[in-house]
C-alpha cells in the first residue's frame, strides 16, 4: 500500500503527513498526532463520540478519509480548550457545573457539537427543542440528556 502526502492544519498548527488511503481523519488525529480527546466510538458517523470542525463544520472524523482532510482545517477538543493558556471553553465549563458528563466517553464529541450548534442556530433564546434536535447525532448512554441541554442552554443564553 501506497501512502499519500497531505497537509492540513488542526488546531492552529500546520502538520504534513504521509497516509495510507485507507486512514480516517480519525486514525491521524489520534494515531498520527497524538490527539485523544476525539473518541473512537461506532466508526459508522452514527454516536458522534469522534466529533471535529472540519472548515468549521461538525463532522464525524470516523467517516472523513485523511486524504480527503488535505488542506483542512480541524479543530479538536483539546483546540476548543485552549491547548496553550489551559483554560477552558464556556461549554466545558458549564457541562462541568451543571454535572453534564458522567463517564465523559461522550463528552468530547459533545461539546464540539454543542459549539457547531451556537454558531449554526443563530436565533436566541435557543430553545431545549432545538438543541434535542440538532444533537441529533451524539449519543450519551450515561446522562439522559437534560444536564447536556442545560448547559448548552446556559451557555446560549447567558
Amino acid at each position: 500500500m501506497s501512502n499519500h502526502p497531505i497537509t492540513l492544519t488542526v488546531n492552529k498548527s500546520p502538520y504534513s503527513l504521509s497516509v495510507a488511503a485507507h486512514h480516517t481523519l480519525l486514525d491521524v488525529l489520534r494515531d498520527d498526532l497524538g490527539l485523544t480527546g476525539t473518541n473512537e466510538g461506532c466508526r459508522m458517523g452514527d454516536c458522534g463520540a469522534c466529533t471535529v470542525h472540519l472548515n468549521q463544520l461538525r463532522v464525524p472524523s470516523c467517516l472523513v478519509l485523511a486524504v480527503n482532510a488535505d488542506g483542512a482545517d480541524v479543530q479538536t477538543i483539546e483546540g476548543l480548550a485552549g491547548e496553550t493558556t489551559g483554560e477552558h471553553h464556556p461549554l466545558q465549563e458549564a457541562f462541568i457545573n451543571r454535572g453534564a458528563l458522567q463517564c465523559g466517553f461522550c463528552t468530547p464529541g459533545m461539546i464540539m457539537s454543542a459549539a457547531a450548534i451556537l454558531d449554526e442556530i443563530p436565533e436566541r433564546p435557543l430553545s431545549e427543542a432545538a438543541i434535542r434536535e440538532a444533537l441529533a447525532g451524539n449519543l450519551c448512554r450515561c446522562t439522559g440528556y437534560a444536564k447536556i441541554i442545560e448547559a448548552i442552554l446556559e451557555v446560549a443564553n447567558g
